[in-house]
């Protein structure tokens, strides 16, 4: 076979198409392969700052929990310089559990609202769909 000559065109007339054929299978193969592992390397390089990014967020919610505690820790000390500090720190205490309380009373009626975890309207759908459809089938028997 004659090989094919570059020229500034594009090649030359002397390649058959059999060689045009297997150039372009090869390199439509190595370039498949070429983009599989840019896809693979440009994923490694989101997932590892997905991770980082995950790992902030967890920073921040244990920094946030302290947070929350100095505030609390602050509140009881206000209230123990009118009260006793045991009782300032009753009291606080009593709020935040009326407050988990009711949140966690909201949850429960959020996750029952929720719950059986069925598309119930598109369920509704499909049922309406075939009532339909052999309604229309025994008409079309008639």
């Amino acid at each position: 076979m004659a090989q094919a000559s570059e020229t500034r065109d594009g090649p030359s007339s002397e390649a058959s198409v059999a060689e045009l054929v297997k150039q372009l299978s090869e390199q439509t193969s190595r370039l498949a392969r070429q983009e599989v592992e840019l896809a693979k390397a440009e994923l490694a390089a989101k997932g590892k700052r997905a991770g980082i990014g995950a790992g902030l967020f967890g920073a921040a919610g244990i920094v946030g929990f302290y947070a929350v505690g100095a505030v609390v820790a602050a509140v009881i000390l206000a209230l123990s310089t009118m009260l006793a500090g045991w009782l300032a720190a009753l009291i606080v205490g009593v709020v935040l559990g009326a407050v988990a309380g009711v949140l966690a009373l909201r949850g429960k009626t959020k996750v029952q609202q929720a719950t059986p975890p069925l598309p119930e309207q598109a369920t509704e759908s499909v049922k309406e769909d075939v009532r339909w459809a052999k309604s229309r089938a025994q008409a079309a028997r008639r």
